[in-house]
């Protein structure tokens, strides 16, 4: 597992790198957007632990950049704990959100937790397309495919897309889907769900206005049309 590790403060990226090279994974390091930039340009990483304040180009900007052209799982961290940064953390890409001061176990922990949803086992016994309504995923890549195009998704877009769509029909509470997605134990807002399916629709409706796939059942939830 290879780990790129983001901030301006040099302790905190100091501790973060001494932790996980502790349990076996490669840590590189960066202290300002545009270097970060850079290294993801070049190198293939698991997963990037980035702050949200840092010089040259904040996290926001940074996530965005690297939204371009990666689909590498993204974890925000800051010193701020405003619902709006949360929010606008997922808008720009990112796939999970920690609030400094943070326990290294749970940032271990969140790490575990979108590794394993991204790599899953190799013994794993699962089928390797799912087809519903004019989308097709294919669970190796996590790539989508939809009116002829190939899609990529970020970690929590395809978990809440493949759920949805290995049960056509069924309609998920924003709490529902918060919990299984995100964990029982998230402290985020549940408008951050709201902000996923509005991204997903992006990509995968004709008219994201009017959603033809991915349909909201007003006063209980969302789910996939089959």
């Amino acid at each position: 597992m290879k780990i790129l590790v983001v901030d301006d403060e040099k302790v905190i990226v100091k501790g973060i790198k001494f932790n996980f090279e502790n349990e076996g994974y490669q840590v590189d390091t960066a202290y300002d957007g545009e270097e970060a930039l850079e290294l993801v340009k070049n190198n293939k990483y698991d997963i990037i632990i980035m702050d949200l304040m840092m010089p040259k180009l904040d996290g926001l900007q940074t996530c965005m950049r690297i939204r371009e052209f990666s689909n590498v799982p993204i974890i925000m961290l800051t010193a701020r704990g405003e619902d709006m940064d949360k929010v606008l953390g997922f808008e720009y890409g990112a796939d999970d959100y920690i609030t400094k001061p943070f326990n290294i176990l749970e940032l271990k922990a969140r790490v575990r937790a979108i590794t394993r949803r991204v790599s899953p086992p190799a013994s794993a016994q699962e089928v390797s397309r799912i087809t519903v309504g004019g989308v097709t995923l294919d669970t190796k890549t996590r790539l989508a495919e939809a009116d002829g195009k190939t899609i990529e998704l970020t970690g929590k877009e395809y978990d809440l897309i493949e759920l949805m769509m290995n049960n056509p029909g069924r309609v998920y509470s924003r709490e529902n889907l918060l919990s299984i997605i995100w964990g029982s134990d998230y402290q985020g807002d549940i408008r951050t769900v709201d902000v996923h399916v509005h991204r997903i629709r992006e990509k995968l409706e004709k008219n994201p206005a009017e959603p033809e796939r991915i349909m909201t059942k007003w006063g209980v939830g969302y789910y996939f049309k089959g």
